[in-house]
């Protein structure tokens, strides 16, 4: 864990300077501070290979271990180690080597992770799920010991973690090396004020709509910037997709192999461009903005509750330098996946409603690897919600042939987000 606050170690100072950061450094660390922390040991796999493509331009991606604990009720160490609190709660250990295993839903399960961290004390850490993690509707979050908090990892600390893996709405299958989530590494605190976000836009937009910039007028902000969902769709009024019920089981290391009408039905909206949310079930929606991120900044897409309680939207989500950024202006922005879930009574939501809010962070550095086309991201330019594991609904004659599970090179693939 953190060390009291004082002067900086003799320990810690060398740490810091061999990342290349100035002790008052202040930003999210970049793709080649984050190489720089796993070749001096910061993070660590033990015996297993962390393969290059598991760095992003702003995180990391974390990998299964070999074995996942079926645990009675989720819960936080607080002043406790996660292994000594854990045996209490087990029902069942499952093995993810090999095949893998099946993750049944609605039931918790505690994986320990590959990777483990020895962080100096001025880096602290947060976690966030994959894109692809949540738009399956599979739920993550990371423990650390002695902590009181999910997906937050103080300063200094030193020690395993461990991801809490819920699924929702699939069946799903996992084994051990896939990456559910991801892990930015931040010294001091580099979060825009909303006053800066409304200059930054000004420089450099970050919201658009119709591949225009949003105006000054436009923009909601609120220790954020907020923004809202397409409900007008397509020429069918297609917006998005509903979780279907009793699916059959995925498997996460497939990619482009699935058919959508096994596992979702389209949702259309209604006169007034508006639909009514039926509780507790998962809904893939669009923005309505397309969002920018330039090479300089990173954002994050906060969970948002209205005060209601009867909505919640998206996942906590990273965004990293170069989403929706095109440095020819070919395009102005991507737009953001929303998934979107009401509870305990249907709910309306209508176009343009905000829905979810944008933080944004400075970058230590520029990172020398950008999200789109430096890394064959995903879901630059995307104009479909569904995750990378389905079948596109209009397939190019380019379309490459549904890939079965990859194997294990060292350890793990680095599938991106």
């Amino acid at each position: 864990m953190g060390q009291p606050s004082g002067p900086m170690s003799d320990a810690t100072e060398s740490a810091t300077a061999s990342l290349g950061l100035a002790p008052d450094a202040r930003g999210v660390l970049a793709s080649q501070h984050l190489r720089r922390a796993i070749d001096v040991g910061m993070i660590d796999a033990g015996p297993y290979k962390i393969q290059p493509a598991s760095v992003q331009p702003a995180s990391l991606d974390l990998h299964l271990g070999e074995v996942a604990f079926r645990i009675r009720c989720s819960f936080l160490p607080d002043d406790s180690r996660v292994e000594v609190k854990l045996k209490d709660l087990v029902i069942d250990e499952v093995d993810l080597r090999r095949d893998g295993a099946v993750l049944e839903t609605k039931r918790p399960y505690l994986v320990p992770l590959v990777e483990e961290l020895d962080l100096p004390e001025t880096i602290r850490g947060k976690a966030n799920p994959k894109s692809s993690t949540g738009r399956l509707d599979v739920f993550t979050r990371v423990i650390t010991d002695n902590s009181h908090r999910f997906d937050e990892i103080a300063p200094g600390y030193r020690g395993k973690l461990f991801l809490e893996v819920v699924p929702l709405s699939f069946t799903v299958k996992v084994r051990q090396g896939l990456s559910l989530n991801q892990l930015r590494l931040v010294a001091g605190r580099p979060q825009l004020s909303d006053d800066e976000i409304r200059e930054l836009h000004a420089r450099e937009p970050i919201l658009a709509r119709g591949n225009q910039p949003v105006t000054d007028r436009g923009l909601t902000l609120a220790d954020g910037l907020f923004v809202g969902l397409d409900l007008r769709g397509d020429d069918e009024r297609r917006v998005g997709y509903r979780a279907k019920e009793h699916a059959e089981v995925l498997e996460m290391s497939r990619e482009g192999y699935y058919s959508p009408d096994t596992y979702w039905e389209p949702v259309h909206s209604e006169p007034g461009d508006r639909i009514v949310l039926s509780p507790d079930r998962f809904y893939l929606l669009l923005s309505d903005e397309s969002v920018r991120i330039p090479p300089a900044y990173a954002a994050e897409m906060t969970a948002y509750d209205p005060t209601s309680g009867e909505l919640r939207t998206h996942y906590a989500g990273f965004f990293d330098p170069g989403f929706g950024y095109d440095p020819e202006g070919r395009f102005l922005g991507s737009r953001a996946a929303l998934e979107v879930r009401a509870h305990d009574v249907p709910f309306m939501i209508e176009n343009g409603q905000k829905v979810c809010k944008l933080t944004f962070e400075r970058m230590l550095e520029q990172p020398d690897v950008l999200y789109g086309s430096d890394l064959g991201s995903s879901y630059q330019t995307q104009v479909d919600t569904l995750s990378k594991h389905f079948r596109r609904l209009q397939p190019t004659p380019a379309e490459p042939r549904p890939a079965e599970p990859s194997e294990l090179p060292g350890l793990f693939d680095g599938s991106g987000t």
